[in-house]
């Protein structure tokens, strides 16, 4: 019971402190800052990493992507370099889905740790601003939305697997991740963009559908990926900094690893539009 109510305050601390955040541009792109240097710290001892060259790479590119008009008085160069960014993040994710279904483990050369860190993590934080930033004009509810996507998902994945959960999604990494939990999560996602089409008036309600794939299935990918990096890394958690849930990378690990994603299909669909 004491477990339960920690990990409910925990997390609501948590939620709390995004929706406050993220109607206001300087507050939410000072959080994902911070957030941007903690999950950099618990991902560098997964992989044991121990330089400190990917802090200022991620410091680097946060100040780039995220204060690029300010500082140039202009968007000239802005969207090439974020599609340059896109495509190497995007590379690196799909090398990422590679390792996690043809070995036992994810090879961690040296230069793959700093590809890792700065492709796979440091990119995520600035797509999840670009997101905001959709319409050129500040507008977080598109970013809410996919947060939204996430937690939905997360929750009734858990709930029906727990309940109804037979068949194994991927034991060797996951044991308690079932095929029936995530297709519960991919149903309840897609019902809820639904609603948040309905009451954001953003897109579409066929494009946050699509959305809601996206982020289903790409964010368990990224669940599953984190899991194997703490399963070779022999830790339950990838920190401590939330009780009862642990490190802020297991709260943001699907949202990490879909944000280029996300991301991508909001361009395609301002292409086509």
């Amino acid at each position: 019971m004491k477990e339960t109510l920690i990990r409910s305050l925990s997390g609501l601390i948590y939620v709390s402190l995004l929706l406050i955040c993220v109607y206001i541009e300087q507050a939410l792109i000072a959080l994902f800052f911070i957030f941007g240097l903690i999950c950099i710290g618990e991902f560098k001892k997964l992989i044991q990493l121990k330089s400190n060259i990917p802090y200022f790479i991620f410091i680097i590119l946060y100040a780039i992507f995220g204060y690029w008009q300010a500082v140039l008085n202009t968007n000239k160069g802005l969207s090439e370099a974020t599609q340059i960014l896109m495509v190497l993040s995007i590379f690196v994710n799909l090398f990422l889905i590679k390792d996690l279904f043809s070995g036992k483990t994810i090879p961690l050369f040296s230069t793959k740790r700093f590809l890792l860190t700065t492709f796979y993590l440091s990119s995520s934080f600035v797509f999840l601003i670009l997101i905001a930033n959709y319409y050129h004009n500040y507008n977080p509810n598109i970013l809410l939305g996919a947060f939204i996507l996430v937690w939905v998902n997360d929750s009734f994945a858990y709930l029906v697997g727990k309940n109804l959960g037979k068949q194994k999604l991927f034991e060797i990494i996951s044991p308690k991740k079932t095929v029936e939990g995530f297709l519960g999560g991919l149903f309840f996602s897609c019902v809820a963009s639904y609603f948040i089409a309905t009451f954001t008036a953003t897109l579409t309600f066929t494009s946050w559908l699509i959305l809601s794939i996206i982020v289903s299935v790409f964010g368990t990918l990224g669940d599953l990926i984190e899991s194997k990096f703490k399963r070779q890394a022999k830790v339950k958690d990838s920190g401590v900094i939330m009780p009862g849930h642990g490190g802020l990378m297991d709260r943001l690990d699907s949202i990490i690893f879909a944000a280029p994603f996300i991301y991508l299909f909001l361009r395609i669909l301002n292409y086509v539009s």
